[in-house]
């Protein structure tokens, strides 16, 4: 690996707050601001084509593969709750994931954003 490119390995991925063991996707955590979706989208198909929709427990994600089943733990409250991510996002600075409104509900996501910890505790096509 060339100097530059363990520099940037050294500076830029701490930074992001993304840590794997083994190289394994299913080891990914990351830590950060969790949010959940408003009511608009209600109904609106998400990036991987699902419908959204409030009562199921699902997660947009900028980077992990649709279908991937994430726990996601409150670190305020320490209740956890396991979605699919099967939208992309959040698109807002500084938010690591957002929830479905069922989701967020359950781990006591009320005041609309929360620090969290995701694992992702089965990969995308994994069978479990």
């Amino acid at each position: 690996m060339t100097r530059t490119l363990l520099r940037l390995a050294f500076v830029v991925l701490p930074g992001l707050g993304l840590f794997s063991c083994g190289g394994s996707r299913s080891a990914f955590t990351q830590s950060g601001i969790a949010s959940f979706y408003a009511d608009k989208f209600d109904g609106r198909a998400t990036t991987s084509g699902e419908i959204y929709r409030p009562s199921k427990l699902t997660a947009a994600h900028n980077t992990l593969p649709f279908g991937t089943v994430v726990r996601v733990t409150n670190e305020r409250t320490h209740k956890s709750v396991k979605v699919k991510v099967n939208d992309r996002g959040p698109h807002a600075k500084g938010r690591v994931i957002d929830l479905s409104k069922k989701a967020a509900r359950k781990i006591g996501l009320v005041d609309g954003l929360a620090p969290v910890k995701l694992k992702v505790v089965k990969a995308a096509g994994a069978r479990r």
